[in-house]
């Protein structure tokens, strides 16, 4: 599962990048009871999004290399110049340069070989996400590729993550963990298979107490369903979403 003791490859940042990011502060502390704190102008008024005072995502202006409106995942780097090389020696595709966010951590932007956006950590001041798994954060991260099969030799190759196959009814889910290991219970991310006509991309679940509540809120707010809730037994029920301005991401209230 995922935790705030960020390995070498683990989720460790999450943010949206929004056309109008006071619309989107609107929509997502509605939608999450999310409290937001601006880093003011010196860092174009970027949105820290938090719960109890612990950050649990990022809001953030549109930016050259964004594309539209998304959520990014950020995997934690020691070294962004590092895994920047090893990226482009993969085949993928720096999207935006190491770069430094003064007094907080480094940063990158890559595409995959497929075309899925994901960015790493350095992590400075700023380590990570200060809360994960509990309602209104951060619970789970996954690929939407073509080929599952065959991406997994690029993110093995560029975090050593490991990847077993575990069996969930009658398909098997490729489950990622990271290079030090931990067994299944260090899970932290799904591939899973895109379906035709789709854009490969990373997706994030926040967790949330009632998923249809969660749903059914969503759209008072002005967001869009894009797959109705399911429950997927020993995982939880789920649906998937987008913000008002397409931002994708799904909601999930766990299994016990």
């Amino acid at each position: 599962m995922l935790t705030t003791h960020y390995r070498p490859g683990s989720p460790c940042w999450i943010d949206v990048s929004s056309p109008d990011p006071d619309d989107s502060v609107t929509f997502y502390t509605g939608l999450f009871g999310w409290d937001s704190v601006s880093l003011g102008a010196e860092h174009m008024h970027y949105r820290f999004c938090q719960v109890g005072g612990r950050t649990v995502a990022g809001i953030s202006p549109e930016r050259a290399g964004r594309g539209d409106p998304s959520w990014l995942t950020y995997f934690q780097a020691p070294d962004a110049d590092v895994i920047t090389k090893t990226v482009e020696q993969a085949g993928g595709q720096v999207l935006a340069a190491p770069f430094d966010i003064e007094g907080q951590g480094r940063m990158a932007v890559f595409a995959d070989p497929a075309g899925a956006s994901f960015a790493v950590w350095q992590p400075g001041a700023t380590k990570g996400l200060g809360l994960v798994t509990d309602p209104g954060s951060l619970g789970w991260v996954e690929l939407y590729t073509p080929d599952p099969g065959g991406i997994r030799a690029f993110y093995q190759s560029v975090f050593g993550w490991h990847i077993e196959d575990l069996p969930m009814g009658d398909i098997s889910y490729p489950v990622i963990s990271p290079a030090e290991g931990g067994g299944e219970s260090a899970a932290m991310a799904g591939i899973a298979q895109l379906q035709e006509g789709d854009r490969p991309h990373w997706l994030a679940y926040f967790e949330v107490a009632d998923c249809d509540a969660t749903v059914a809120l969503a759209q008072r707010l002005g967001g869009t369903l894009r797959a109705p809730a399911m429950t997927t037994e020993g995982v939880g029920r789920m649906a998937f979403l987008a913000d008002p301005f397409g931002a994708r991401f799904a909601v999930i209230t766990s299994s016990a």
